[in-house]
């Protein structure tokens, strides 16, 4: 392990985490001005075995991979293969059925396409066949109006954009990103995991679910599970009881006092007919055995959650975009400039997004304005800050019970600035 020492405060927040008992494993590492200065491991990869985690040992990080899949469009926009704003259907024909002529590629880089559900169930043999499922979006209509809002496209927003790359280049997400991107930068990074890494990749674990928790999806395809069984929790009360606010859309009523948004997540989270539930869990991992764990979906490579990646391999990524490596730098600083903000009609909680790029909100919370990046469903998460210089990457294997984020990544990123 590695640490330098003007981060000390960083590694004494990791070993706290292990000794308090709330990491199984996990790693971190940052880059400060191109220099790895923090690269730390430690714990267990696989508790039914034992097996130690070790530097190479990689972890799954769910939705991290958007941002991967964002900078895969984004270079091919910079090649002249397709602009953002040009229209899906002049790329991908089939997909202007139910009215969604008009959708744009930015649309679904700002998750505002009204398409954050697959409605039909995907079946398990089509898992790995992206283009079976984006064919089923494509004969989809929008559930609004696309561009009057947003909504996180949890799981849609891969096997959409995934589709528009292969239409433009005949290859999928993963396969540009080895041949383009983790390849020339020697980074351990995979959208869909080959089997010599699937053997070393850890198992994550379902993490403690306080009863009350804010932003958690029950029975949702992208927890990892091994069981079904949950605790029932009690249900919320706290709706806004004038008759005036009854009548505005609930996303804006819930918006007005924090007890009435906490009430509106809660509510949806035990609502398997939820928005959010049903954009969270379809296609189903926990379909198959161990869920994530499985083959099946670290091979599968689905653009919105399918990364494989060591923290110093998720930490480089961002360093490749700082470095203009992996982007222009003005084709980055384009991407950063928000184009949604506000309440999320799928998670309720405000969202702000640049172009498939996370930027500081409820969602993502940042001590610095100028980061940006994506967390991963249970808390992994990577970012970049180009005013400060710094690319940071965080994978562990015991899940948070939160959509976005956890506590631990959270306080080592606030130790990387407080070290500044």
């Amino acid at each position: 392990m590695h640490c330098d020492p003007r981060f000390a405060r960083v590694r004494e927040v990791f070993e706290r985490h292990f000794a308090d008992g709330e990491e199984l494993g996990a790693a971190f590492a940052v880059y400060k001005d191109g220099e790895l200065v923090v690269d730390l491991w430690d714990g267990i990869a696989d508790r039914w075995t034992g097996r130690p985690w070790e530097r190479d040992t990689p972890a799954f990080v769910y939705c991290c991979t958007k941002a991967v899949t964002a900078a895969v469009l984004l270079r091919l926009v910079e090649q002249g293969l397709v602009d953002v704003a040009t229209p899906v259907a002049e790329v991908w024909p089939e997909f202007a059925a139910e009215g969604k002529g008009s959708v744009t590629v930015e649309h679904l880089l700002t998750h505002q396409a009204g398409l954050p559900v697959v409605e039909e169930e995907v079946p398990v043999e089509e898992f790995d066949d992206l283009p079976a499922i984006a064919a089923r979006l494509a004969g989809q209509r929008p559930l609004w109006e696309p561009g009057t809002a947003h909504g996180y496209h949890a799981l849609t927003y891969g096997f959409l954009i995934g589709e528009v790359v292969r239409r433009v280049t005949g290859r999928t997400v993963g396969e540009l990103v080895a041949a383009e991107i983790a390849g020339p930068l020697e980074l351990e990074l995979w959208v869909g995991a080959p089997d010599d890494v699937i053997e070393r990749t850890a198992r994550l674990k379902a993490g403690e679910r306080p009863r009350r928790a804010p932003g958690r999806a029950e029975r949702s395809g992208m927890e990892i599970v091994e069981s079904a069984d949950r605790p029932q929790d009690a249900q919320p009360t706290g709706r806004p009881q004038d008759a005036q606010a009854a009548d505005r859309p609930r996303e804006a009523r819930a918006a007005d006092r924090p007890q009435d948004l906490l009430a509106e997540i809660q509510r949806a989270a035990l609502d398997p007919a939820s928005l959010m539930n049903r954009a969270l869990g379809n296609p189903a991992m926990h379909r198959l055995k161990g869920g994530a764990n499985h083959p099946v979906i670290l091979r599968a490579g689905w653009p919105a959650a399918g990364l494989v990646t060591t923290a110093r391999g998720l930490a480089g990524f961002y360093q490749g975009l700082l470095a203009g490596d992996v982007l222009r730098p003005e084709t980055l600083r384009d991407a950063l400039r928000p184009r949604v903000n506000g309440p999320d009609k799928v998670l309720y909680l405000a969202t702000s997004f640049g172009l498939g790029f996370m930027l500081p909100s409820l969602t993502f919370t940042m001590p610095s304005k100028s980061a940006f990046g994506h967390s991963g469903m249970g808390g992994a998460l990577g970012l970049g800050d180009p005013e400060r210089g710094l690319a940071i990457g965080y994978v562990m294997n015991k899940m948070a019970d939160a959509l976005t984020g956890n506590l631990r990544g959270i306080r080592l990123v606030q130790a990387v600035y407080d070290s500044l």
